[in-house]
């Protein structure tokens, strides 16, 4: 299974549990994945402690979705996950932040995926 795969892989069970941890109704969206019982839209972000390189994981943060979220009044879940086995992966810490609360972004190109700017935040930034 190649890198990205996995990825969405693991993406997709910390959604479902976040989901039911924080009582998230998932919701399919380009800009959001979840929605508290309000209506408010919730994005949830995950990545591995750490990559088998050894690099430290990193949120990717994408700014046509992110100024959408911010002008719902959105929400952010960061999530920091280990995997273990094919298809096991354990939350190691989690939090919410409002869109409009994160460190300060620098943007740069995101090539032609998603057709937008990104900003990487680190865990450190975040917890």
């Amino acid at each position: 299974m190649n890198r990205s795969k996995r990825a969405n892989h693991f993406g997709t069970i910390v959604e479902k549990r976040m989901a039911r941890k924080r009582r998230f109704e998932l919701e399919r969206s380009s800009w959001h994945d979840a929605k508290f019982q309000n209506g408010t839209p919730v994005e949830i972000k995950s990545t591995m402690l750490e990559h088998a390189d050894g690099q430290p994981g990193n949120w990717k943060i994408y700014r046509q979705y992110h100024e959408k979220l911010r002008r719902h009044d959105g929400w952010y879940c960061f999530v920091v996950y280990r995997p273990h086995g094919q298809s096991g992966c354990t939350i190691l810490k989690h939090r919410m932040c409002k869109a409009s609360n994160l460190p300060l972004l620098r943007w740069h190109g995101g090539g032609d995926h998603r057709g937008t700017q990104q900003a990487k935040i680190a865990i450190e930034g975040i917890f």
